[in-house]
């Protein structure tokens, strides 16, 4: 940011600080330095999150559909990339809608 013109202050936590948010050279400062950004954090799971995810998972492979991945272990999220292909998760819902309702309750 400081690069672009910006100046930066930084807090008692060491965090740095964009004083100048208001100016024109701003947003073009930002889009610049948007792909410097560390990747957020991903947000952890409980322990009941993830053993729901996990029997979610088990109830999906239980109902024949065997490339049902596990939940990641930390988010508690399934994804894609882990398990199956694109055709099959495509056609999760029409396939297999019993055990997609079963397994995978929406939240009330």
């Amino acid at each position: 940011m400081q690069q672009h013109g910006m100046t930066v202050s930084y807090g008692e936590n060491g965090a740095p600080h964009i004083v100048e948010k208001e100016s024109p050279q701003y947003p073009e400062a930002q889009k610049a330095c948007l792909s410097l950004l560390p990747s957020p954090s991903p947000v952890q799971a409980t322990p009941q999150e993830l053993a729901a995810a996990r029997k979610s998972s088990a109830c999906m492979r239980e109902r024949g559909i065997s490339w049902y991945p596990d939940p990641n272990p930390v988010t508690g999220e399934v994804q894609q990339q882990d398990g199956g292909t694109s055709e099959q998760w495509q056609s999760l819902k029409k396939d297999h809608l019993d055990a997609y309702r079963t397994c995978l309750p929406r939240p009330s």
